[in-house]
């Protein structure tokens, strides 16, 4: 997988964190609002970063059973992660205030942002990826994008909560195809 793919990737992974730190974001006060941002990003960025690891080491500990539809596994795995996405962006969502981040909340929230990240990973065995380059970009792209969006959630309300998890998921089922139209026809 080429460097822009790993960079969308890491986008399209970034999204449901992003959404979520938005959301956060119009919640939180202002005096902390930075400090904030910087610990919702850590924890995003690393989860994020973690979570495809842990998929790669699983897949690659099958990946010799079922190298022969890899590229099948990948594009049905990105994609489904891509349809759910969009599904979930559509779902009306309850908002619930925050006053406060404890930890407990800061790693929940991280975890539940970064199952996808998991699923892709499993993808990530199967194609090769250089796992450290692909880790580190999600983990760096998650981080900046969540310390903005905090910031970017304080400013400007529930504009693009719904339409960051839409983006998401067509930037992850895009990847998706590329993936299988490469291994069919190239």
């Amino acid at each position: 997988m080429d460097l822009l793919s790993l960079i969308f990737t890491g986008i399209g992974l970034a999204m449901d964190a992003s959404a979520v730190s938005i959301a956060k974001g119009m919640s939180l006060p202002n005096e902390k609002i930075k400090n904030y941002a910087l610990k919702l990003g850590l924890a995003f960025g690393i989860f994020q970063g973690l979570m495809p690891l842990i998929g790669y080491l699983v897949g690659s500990t099958f990946s010799g059973y079922i190298q022969s539809v890899d590229h099948w596994v990948a594009f049905i795995l990105l994609a489904l992660i891509g349809l759910n996405m969009i599904k979930e962006s559509r779902e009306e969502k309850e908002n619930e205030e925050v006053s406060d981040l404890s930890l407990k909340v800061i790693l929940l929230l991280a975890i539940a942002t970064s199952i996808d990240a998991l699923a892709v990973g499993v993808s990530f065995a199967f194609l090769k990826v250089n796992i450290v380059l692909a880790c580190s970009i999600i983990a760096i792209v998650t981080f900046i994008l969540s310390f903005i969006c905090v910031m970017v959630g304080k400013r400007l309300g529930s504009l693009f909560q719904k339409y960051a998890e839409i983006f998401g998921g067509i930037i992850l089922m895009m990847i998706g195809a590329k993936i299988l139209i490469e291994h069919l026809f190239l």
